[in-house]
């Protein structure tokens, strides 16, 4: 019997990681295409819309060096390019002295439905450029998790691998970051 559906896709993605892992440019070719556009979203939002492409190459050239230790049994390719992605950028916030920026107009970040109500709703309130502004005020690990959990849509133990907290961790931090632009929102709409 073969695979069909999301188990065929999931094969199939595992066959296009080994061959890059292997030194195929045409399946390397492939992950960059599919994971690209999600990271760089990701960036976007981490060290803001002009650093962001320096920051996806130098991620991508990590990916690349990196891919022959990767093993998928530790964490899948989604959640370990996004690890490395984050420990560029914090590598480049770092250097930059700067905290995260996230002067994104609405329509750049990537948006995915959520299966919950309360996932919705944020994403729904994320749409508009006065909720980006409310979410860089948020303290960095609300907004970290609001934005892997809510925006790229990782479920909370794979955003916790890529934070490198425990998963109830991702679980408060999301919850609390949520609730309190919530209430920004609420105040702002108030007064408008």
């Amino acid at each position: 019997m073969t695979a069909s559906g999301p188990d065929r896709d999931v094969h199939c993605h595992l066959d296009i990681v080994a061959s890059a892992q292997r030194g195929d440019p045409d399946a390397f070719r492939a992950l960059y295409r599919t994971h690209s556009p999600r990271l760089l979203g990701y960036l976007r939002t981490l060290v803001g819309e002009t650093d962001a492409e320096d920051v996806a190459s130098e991620t991508w050239a990590a990916i690349h060096t990196a891919l022959p230790g990767y093993h998928q049994h530790r964490a899948d390719f989604r959640t370990w390019s996004t690890a490395i992605a984050r420990n560029h950028a914090i590598s480049h916030l770092r250097y930059r002295g700067a905290r995260p920026a996230i002067p994104l107009p609405p329509e750049a970040l990537p948006h995915r439905p959520s299966p919950t109500d309360t996932e919705h709703d944020a994403a729904e309130s994320i749409r508009t450029a006065g909720t980006l502004a409310l979410l860089s005020e948020l303290p960095r690990s609300q907004a970290a998790a609001v934005l892997l959990c809510v925006v790229i849509g990782m479920d909370a133990v794979t955003a916790a691998r890529v934070l490198r907290k425990q998963p109830n961790a991702v679980r408060t931090a999301v919850h609390r970051g949520l609730k309190a632009l919530r209430l920004r929102l609420a105040g702002r709409e108030s007064f408008g």
